[in-house]
């Protein structure tokens, strides 16, 4: 870099480390257009009652201010389990786990930067082997980054120079190649501790391409951070259960209705919001919450780039996908895209209002023996991740 590139970069970061005007700098990797263009295709695919038609993917659900801070009140809701006992039971959880990194000074990589709260009781002991620690939290959604950022650094001795939040879609492959030579360049061979907490991984219909993707990324001396919702038995009761949890949050009713509000004009019935759980196969409960034209006629909604599109009755929209997964299904998703368990700390719910079957298990995974995947037209995104994995 020039000597007086290099002179600006630093002055921008001393004047942000004097201010207590709350500045902080941004990478931006994604065009808000091309997104934007994205969630158009999404809602306006064909009809369908049972949710596999019109929808609002996993990053999209938390993306812009209304949909952030509608997240932010329902993960505080003692009638949302799955993600306020996640929040209050992950320190006791990660304590278990963190004797696993035997002391190696990490840097941190948040895939999913959520409300901050544990990505603060991450860096906490990860500063304390590591005081130059690099921070890199990742999300689709700048509000979220925002948002989540103030919480995670709150009351830590990490300078603003050491943390540098990226708004990035992880789930498209080539983003996570571009991440990871960008890492490079930052931090060369030390070991990186990445992060998927929250039960993130549940919100996408490819969640097993999506985390062969992620931990694609691992060298030898990375560890990943991996916590998803569990539960011990797979049946239809339990299925039915699984949707329930959601259904009894009004804060959550809020939140998996907001990007609607947002994107169309429709005016939301909260009786139209429907939880259907279903068996996965042999892997997980799975539950989809949807929301139907239960009018008795067809409706149209205007999308953001005036578009109107027909809603018939019946018609739905995918708000969100979810799952719990069982944890043999869970090990044998683990075991065909090649990763190493090296821990699993379970931490059972206890509310009674949710089967004590259902639970949050938290994962500390290596790289391992990949599996080949099919063999795809190789563009550069393509050659650049072949050369990180090998």
């Amino acid at each position: 870099m020039p000597s007086d590139d290099r002179h600006l970069v630093d002055k921008v970061q001393q004047v942000i480390e004097e201010s207590d005007f709350g500045w902080s700098l941004h990478l931006i990797a994604e065009d808000p257009t091309l997104k934007l263009a994205t969630l158009i295709d999404d809602l306006t695919r064909r009809p369908s009652d049972t949710g596999d038609g019109k929808l609002i993917t996993s990053g999209f659900a938390y993306w812009g201010t209304a949909p952030t801070i509608a997240w932010s009140l329902a993960c505080n809701d003692n009638f949302y389990p799955v993600m306020q006992q996640s929040i209050e039971s992950f320190s006791g959880r990660w304590k278990r786990l963190r004797s696993k990194l035997n002391g190696v000074p990490y840097h941190y990589v948040s895939l999913g930067v959520g409300t901050g709260h544990k990505d603060r009781q991450i860096l906490q002991d990860l500063l304390a082997v590591q005081e130059n620690l690099l921070y890199l939290p990742v999300d689709l959604s700048a509000a979220m980054l925002r948002i989540g950022l103030r919480e995670s650094v709150k009351g830590l001795s990490i300078p603003h120079r050491h943390v540098l939040p990226m708004q990035l879609d992880f789930a498209i492959r080539q983003n996570i190649a571009e991440l990871r030579a960008l890492l490079q360049r930052f931090v060369g061979d030390e070991p990186i501790l990445f992060s998927l907490l929250g039960n993130t991984l549940a919100n996408f219909d490819d969640d097993v391409e999506l985390l062969h993707t992620l931990t694609g990324v691992l060298r030898p001396q990375d560890r990943f951070l991996l916590e998803v919702a569990t539960t011990d038995t797979l049946d239809d009761d339990l299925a039915g259960a699984a949707a329930e949890e959601y259904h009894r949050s009004r804060a959550f009713q809020e939140f998996v209705t907001s990007a609607l509000m947002m994107y169309t004009d429709l005016t939301i019935n909260m009786d139209a919001v429907l939880y259907r759980g279903s068996v996965e196969h042999d892997r997980s409960l799975l539950v989809k919450v949807i929301y139907q034209n239960r009018t008795g006629a067809d409706l149209r909604f205007m999308l953001p780039d005036r578009t109107k599109v027909a809603f018939p009755d019946r018609d739905t929209i995918r708000l969100l996908l979810s799952r719990k997964y069982s944890r043999r299904g869970l090990d044998k998703m683990l075991a065909a895209i090649g990763i190493q368990k090296l821990q699993g700390i379970h931490s059972g719910f206890t509310q009674q209002r949710s089967p004590r079957v259902f639970g949050t298990d938290l994962l500390l995974l290596a790289a391992g023996d990949r599996e080949q995947v099919p063999e795809q037209r190789a563009s550069k995104a393509d050659e650049i991740w072949s050369s990180f994995r090998s």
